[in-house]
């Protein structure tokens, strides 16, 4: 059975929901094992057993969420040079653009050497004021559909070995 691992950190629940909408696809997957993992409680023996990577995080300050940031300073050197080549995607749930988060985990998985499968998929939910960034969030219906599709398109790519 090949193993699709959903990593994601999240502080006011909108990339939970991001993560959980491709997971709960992703599952629908006969032949694929998803894990879905906070990145606080996952570590390189969840890369290294998983055939294929979802990161999500959001974007803080323009950069990585620090505790996704934690996840990748505790897994980039134990994991490098045994995960080469196989297929990642990313999801960022940002307050404006998200692309600086999506260029930074874009580079540490080109440090180790993954191969990406789609461009970043970003969900802006315009939070711009301290209360709104802060504040719990609800990501709408259609972007949810477009982590739902991610998660169904890892899962049938890694199913199928197209990757």
């Amino acid at each position: 059975m090949t193993r699709l691992s959903i990593i994601y950190h999240s502080r006011t629940g909108g990339t939970r929901q991001m993560a959980e909408a491709a997971a709960e696809a992703a599952r629908d997957e006969a032949h694929v094992e998803t894990i879905l993992k906070q990145a606080v409680d996952a570590g390189p023996d969840d890369l290294l057993s998983a055939d294929g990577y979802i990161f999500a995080a959001p974007e803080n300050l323009a950069a990585i969420a620090g505790l996704m940031k934690d996840f990748y300073d505790r897994c980039y050197y134990p994991v490098l040079g045994r995960i080469e080549g196989r297929p990642y995607a990313q999801m960022v749930c940002a307050g404006s653009d998200g692309e600086n988060c999506a260029r930074q985990t874009a580079r540490i998985a080109k440090g180790w050497l993954l191969k990406p499968v789609q461009d970043a998929l970003i969900v802006n939910v315009s939070a711009q004021t301290p209360e709104e960034i802060l504040a719990e969030k609800q990501i709408k219906a259609g972007e949810l559909a477009r982590c739902a599709e991610l998660g169904q398109a890892m899962a049938a790519g890694l199913s199928m070995g197209v990757f």
